[in-house]
C-alpha cells in the first residue's frame, strides 16, 4: 500500500536539498521523508508545562548558521562541547564563559557533520560524522588521536552514523539511523588508530516497520555496570535493551508513555535516564529498572523555549540542552525562517 505523505511537496524537496550534503549518497528522498515524519510525530505521553523546573542559557554558540546537534561534557574540567549539524565545527565552553569558542572548525579533517559528541574516561573527545563514521580528538590541542569509517563504496548499503556511547571497559558502540545496526570500538581497534567500523549488533529484525532506507536508531546509552545498552528507535517510538553478554535484544516496557521524536538519550548511574524529544520540545525523565527491561516516565517537561532540542548531558545541579533551531531555516525546513543566535539551555528539575 502507498503511504500517503502529509507534508507538502515543497517542504519535502527542501528537506532533501538541506540533509543531502550529510547523507550518505545512497539515502534518498525517502529517507528524509521518513526522518521528518519521526520528527513530526507528537510522544503519545501528556505533556505538562516546565511547571517548577527552571529553563535559563547556559551559553551562546558564535554564528548564524550553526545548527547544533551534539554535546558532551569533560567532568574532569568541566568543558562542554557542542558539534555543528550544518558544517562539522565542534564549539568549546569553558567553565564560567558566556560564549562557546570554535575548537575544532568546520571541515576538521574532511568532517561534515557532527552528530554525536563523548568524552570518555582518559578525557579524549569523539565526534561521529553522519556521512562517514567518526573521530578521535586530544582535548589539549585538537589533535586527532584515531578515526574509524563506515565500510563505502558500490554496492555499500547506506547509512548514517549518529550517536555513541561507552561501555565501562572502554569500549565505543555507536549507532546507525539508517541500517538499525550499532557498530563497535574496541580500546584494542583504539589503539591502532584506524580502521573500518565493526557491526557488533543488528536490530534491524527486531524494529518495528518502517519505509527501506526510513530512520530507526537514534540515542544510545550504556549502564555503568557494563550489562546492557539501551537505545531509541526515534519512529516507533520504542526503547530497546541490548545484552552485552549474550547480544540478545529486546524491547523495553515503557510504563506512562513513549519516545517517539526522541533523540539524545542521557543515563545516570541511579538508573534515570533523560530523553531530549526534537520537534515537540519536550524533555522527559524515565527511571529504569536496574536489570533494564523496563522503565517508568516521571517527569515531562514542554517548553517551546527548548527550540528543538537533540541531545542533552546531565551535569551536578543541571541538564545542559542543545538548542539545535533545525525549524529555522535548518536541515528540517530550510525555507522557515531565521534564527535567533544559538545557545544551549541549562534546565534544572529534570
Amino acid at each position: 500500500m502507498k503511504t500517503k505523505s502529509f507534508l507538502p511537496a515543497a517542504l519535502t524537496s527542501a528537506l532533501t536539498s538541506a540533509l543531502a550534503p550529510a547523507l550518505a549518497p545512497a539515502v534518498t528522498a525517502a529517507t528524509v521523508m521518513t526522518l521528518t515524519l519521526a520528527l513530526t510525530a507528537a510522544p503519545a505521553q501528556a505533556h505538562a508545562p516546565a511547571g517548577d523546573a527552571r529553563i535559563s542559557t547556559a551559553f551562546a554558540l558564535p554564528g548564524g548558521k550553526v545548527y547544533p546537534e551534539g554535546i558532551a561534557a569533560d567532568p574532569r574540567t568541566r568543558t562542554v562541547y557542542v558539534g555543528s549539524y550544518a558544517d562539522g565545527a565542534v564549539y568549546r565552553a569553558r567553565p564560567g564563559r558566556g560564549e562557546a569558542e570554535v575548537f575544532l572548525p568546520s571541515g576538521t579533517d574532511g568532517r561534515r557533520t557532527a552528530n554525536g559528541l563523548r568524552v570518555d574516561t582518559l578525557g579524549r573527545l569523539w565526534v561521529t560524522d553522519s556521512t562517514a563514521g567518526v573521530a578521535v580528538y586530544d582535548t589539549a590541542g585538537g589533535s586527532r588521536l584515531a578515526h574509524f569509517e563506515v565500510a563505502q563504496g558500490a554496492g555499500a548499503p547506506a547509512h548514517f552514523v549518529n550517536d555513541l556511547a561507552f561501555a565501562p571497559d572502554g569500549t565505543a558502540y555507536l549507532t546507525d539511523s539508517v541500517r538499525g545496526v550499532i557498530y563497535r570500538v574496541t580500546p584494542e581497534q583504539l589503539a591502532a588508530g584506524s580502521g573500518t567500523l565493526t557491526e557488533a549488533y543488528d536490530l534491524s529484525p527486531a524494529l518495528r516497520p518502517r519505509p527501506a532506507g526510513g530512520f530507526s536508531l537514534n540515542g544510545i546509552v550504556a549502564d555503568r555496570a557494563g550489562r546492557y545498552l539501551l537505545t531509541v528507535d526515534m519512529t516507533a517510538g520504542d526503547l530497546y535493551r541490548v545484552d552485552l553478554r549474550t547480544g540478545a535484544v529486546r524491547r523495553v516496557d515503557l510504563d506512562g508513555g513513549d519516545l517517539k521524536a526522541a533523540d539524545g538519550l542521557d543515563l545516570s548511574p541511579d538508573g534515570t535516564l533523560r530523553v531530549a524529544h526534537n520537534i515537540t520540545n519536550t524533555l522527559t525523565r524515565w527511571q529504569v529498572r536496574g536489570d533494564g527491561t523496563r522503565a517508568r516516565l516521571t517527569r515531562t517537561i514542554t517548553d517551546p523555549s527548548l527550540q528543538i532540542p537533540t541531545t542533552l548531558v546531565h551535569t551536578p545541579g543541571r541538564t545542559l540542552v542543545v538548542r539545535s533551531q533545525f525549524d529555522k531555516g535548518g536541515p528540517m525546513s530550510p525555507d522557515s525562517g531565521t534564527p535567533t543566535t544559538f545557545t544551549v539551555a541549562a534546565v534544572r528539575g529534570l
